[in-house]
């Protein structure tokens, strides 16, 4: 049986001020954003994404780690089967990228992104 999960791709952070944690990592990274967006800004560090997403709410569930999938609509699915909650239903972000999460059994949150910007 072949894995469908291809490995880690994106860390994502929830922020208050979106401007000024763009600053604040452009510069603690050295590395100016490769996406830009008034939702979304992405950097890409050594091949991995750190995102910023602003959220008024930044107490707890601030930090999402998603992990590369080849179908974002499958695998969402298949995590829902095997007894996990829906977080976040799939839905695309930009260009041809999708992501989607879902809360594990325990509660833990379990980002799932297609990004084919990102490859092996």
């Amino acid at each position: 049986m072949s894995t469908k999960i291809l490995g880690l791709r994106t860390v994502g952070y929830k922020v208050s001020d979106l401007t000024a944690a763009k600053k604040w990592y452009t510069e603690a990274f050295e590395t100016e954003p490769y996406f830009d967006e008034p939702f979304y800004v992405g950097f890409n560090i050594a091949g991995y994404e750190l995102g910023l997403m602003p959220d008024e709410a930044v107490n707890g569930d601030n930090v999402i780690t998603y992990w590369g999938v080849e179908n974002i609509e499958s695998e969402y699915y298949r995590m829902l089967d095997l007894g996990a909650a829906e977080h976040e239903a799939p839905h695309g972000v930009g260009g041809d990228i999708a992501v989607a999460s879902v809360k594990d059994p325990w509660g833990n949150i379990i980002g799932l992104i297609y990004n084919p910007h990102f490859k092996l």
